[in-house]
């Protein structure tokens, strides 16, 4: 019986951590940046994509993080990102 307790116990603590808030890299067609998103992109790749409405706008995704900091390091080491600028809260 307590095999089977610690058994649901552990699945319950796997099944919660898979929920956790996850970030993507994006990069942004229409403004040439690259944003950080907390829900699973669709980029649209393809040249036919490139005049198409807002919708279309991801052009790669990169991710899932776990963490905003992890997605802002690997957003500075992607060649198609600009550097973004330092924000205050970087700066302390």
């Amino acid at each position: 019986m307590r095999t089977l307790l610690l058994a649901g116990i552990m699945t319950a603590a796997f099944g919660t951590a898979c929920y956790a808030d996850q970030f993507w890299v994006v990069g942004n067609r229409g403004t040439g940046k690259c944003d950080i998103v907390t829900s699973n992109p669709v980029a649209y790749n393809l040249p036919a994509y490139a005049d198409g409405g807002s919708q279309y706008n991801v052009s790669f995704s990169d991710g899932p993080y776990r963490s905003i900091d992890d997605a802002k390091l690997a957003r500075s080491t992607i060649n198609a990102c600009p550097p973004e600028p330092p924000s205050a809260s970087d700066q302390k």
